[in-house]
């Protein structure tokens, strides 16, 4: 089992006493056997049912020695964009060779903690527009912005000038949330965090703490809520995980605190209960989690959807977390893969075929980076 060395460690402990949660930051993964699956702890989600009884292999690298990735994307031909969050630079990885070309860097970007160049999107009209929409932390805030994609531009001159779409999120050291992505009605979604600031996740004025929604020049969506507001969902810690699955639901992955993180459905117009109420709370006015894990085995940052499952990254985990859905709940209890074989999990990404990809997170400052890190690898899974 991989270890973080005890430096990583003292600083996964200091930040956790600093800001009296589980960010993810995280730490070294919990003493104990290597085994190709394991049950979450707790509580199991939606019934007792035994789990699911699938399999994963890292079918191969696709990349490797990349500096702190955050948010991967694949363009239409196949080929990938992933950011570096603490670089802010844009590098498209060649999905057979695994050959780099850094594309671009977006101005602006201010990485410092948790913030940086985050999430990924591509535009759905790309073949016509050529637009990349990228989450981002500047001196001032989180933002949103589309920067068009020029191929026949030299290589490091490729990515154009934000166009800021959405400003004001607020931004901390901790909680920026991040993860964006259009969902199958063509709108934008963004997972946002309260920054460290527990009020701003109830506070509907403020967009810290919600899942937002809008079209892609970033005004309200129509069915919002609220006509004049982005905010679809409210009551959240910090998202980083969004996907859909094969019915069009969201799915939402969440920090919890000390205790639970979270696996929720989304619906427009909910409230998912931060601060009041962390895991399954059964509060009247508050939406439960789906499925919750102790905060030590997930940490939760990207999600997919793939073969009738949602796929989770786990940071403080070091594991990739299998949820089988049944509709609205789950049909199994989770089942734990890769438990230690990579550190760091931080973005899944579904391929053609039901097939993963999985991106390390060990070069951001809270791991334990070894030969090669960070990586892109290939799952094959059933």
């Amino acid at each position: 089992m991989r270890r973080h060395a005890g430096t990583a460690v003292a600083a996964g402990l200091l930040m956790v006493l600093v800001t009296g949660c589980s960010s993810d930051a995280g730490g070294a993964a919990p003493a104990g056997t290597e085994s190709p699956s394991r049950t979450a702890t707790g509580p199991a989600p939606s019934g007792s049912a035994p789990p699911a009884k699938g399999s994963v292999r890292v079918a191969g690298t696709v990349t490797e020695d990349l500096k702190s990735p955050w948010g991967l994307v694949a363009l239409p031909d196949g080929d990938l964009l992933v950011a570096s969050r603490d670089e802010g630079t844009l590098t498209r990885v060649d999905a057979q060779t695994g050959r780099k070309t850094q594309v671009g860097s977006v101005p602006g970007v201010a990485p410092g903690g948790e913030g940086g160049l985050l999430g990924l999107a591509v535009s759905p009209d790309f073949a016509q527009d050529r637009q990349v929409y990228a989450y981002f932390t500047t001196e001032s805030d989180n933002r949103i912005a589309r920067l068009r994609y020029d191929e026949k531009k030299p290589a490091g001159q490729q990515i154009g000038a934000p166009d800021t779409v959405l400003r004001d999120i607020p931004k901390g050291v901790v909680h920026n949330g991040g993860r964006i992505a259009f969902g199958p009605d063509g709108m934008l979604y963004a997972g946002t965090g309260e920054t460290g600031n527990t009020g701003l996740a109830q506070d509907r004025e403020s967009l810290g703490g919600k899942i937002l929604r809008m079209t892609p020049d970033g005004r309200p969506a129509p069915g919002n809520p609220a006509a004049d507001s982005v905010v679809y969902s409210w009551g959240h810690r910090n998202v980083q995980g969004l996907a859909w699955d094969s019915a069009k639901r969201l799915w939402a992955a969440e920090f919890g605190q000390n205790t639970w993180d979270e696996l929720n459905l989304v619906r427009a117009g909910k409230n998912y209960g931060w601060p009041e109420v962390e895991g399954k709370g059964g509060r009247a006015g508050f939406v439960d989690p789906v499925a919750q894990w102790r905060t030590d085995e997930a940490s939760p940052s990207g999600i997919a959807y793939a073969q009738g499952s949602i796929w989770m990254a786990g940071l403080r985990g070091e594991r990739l977390w299998r949820i089988p859905l049944a509709g609205e709940t789950s049909s199994a209890a989770p089942e734990a893969f890769l438990e230690g074989d990579h550190g760091r999990l931080r973005t899944v990404l579904a391929t053609g075929g039901g097939g993963l990809l999985l991106v390390t997170s060990e070069t951001d400052g809270r791991g334990s980076p070894g030969p090669g890190d960070d990586k892109i690898l290939r799952l094959e899974v059933r």
